[in-house]
């Protein structure tokens, strides 16, 4: 019996002999050994990587999309500039029309019926009330619904 207690003992402890020597040699690697260091930092890297003048494609795609971007209006753009910017432009025509019309918010009707209330037992007679079905006033959204309530 004292043997198999032992046996077992030995196990656990060089069990967690083993494991704690790999925790404290994990913690023992530097960081540079780790992750080296190139000889480039991060601005050198962008900029290889975006200019055009040494010949590589990912600049020239970029000097590509930059010559587009600057490229002079022709006269079909000046003539539709003014059809494009009405669509949604604010203008005084446009603004008295609703864009988000109010849907509607029906009145429910309850009846309560007679009942005794508070800790006295005071009878209060049957009534009825009237309460809107939502807390606040829904709306459609442009487009959404046509018809006017």
């Amino acid at each position: 019996m004292y043997r198999i207690w032992t046996d077992q003992a030995s196990r656990i402890l060089a069990w967690a002999l083993t494991s704690t020597l790999i925790l404290l040699n994990g913690c023992a690697t530097s960081k540079d050994e780790l992750l080296p260091h190139g000889e480039h930092d991060m601005l050198d890297i962008w900029q290889q990587e975006t200019s055009g003048g040494n010949g590589n494609l990912a600049g020239r795609r970029l000097l590509d999309a930059r010559q587009g971007l600057r490229r002079p209006l022709t006269e079909a753009d000046v003539q539709a500039a003014p059809t494009d910017a009405a669509s949604y432009t604010r203008s005084a025509a446009n603004e008295i029309h609703r864009q988000f019309h109010r849907l509607p918010n029906p009145d429910l009707v309850m009846y309560v019926f007679p009942h005794l209330a508070g800790t006295d037992s005071v009878p209060v007679p049957g009534y009825s009330t009237v309460f809107p079905l939502y807390r606040r006033a829904p709306y459609a959204l442009p487009g959404e619904r046509l018809e006017d309530f």
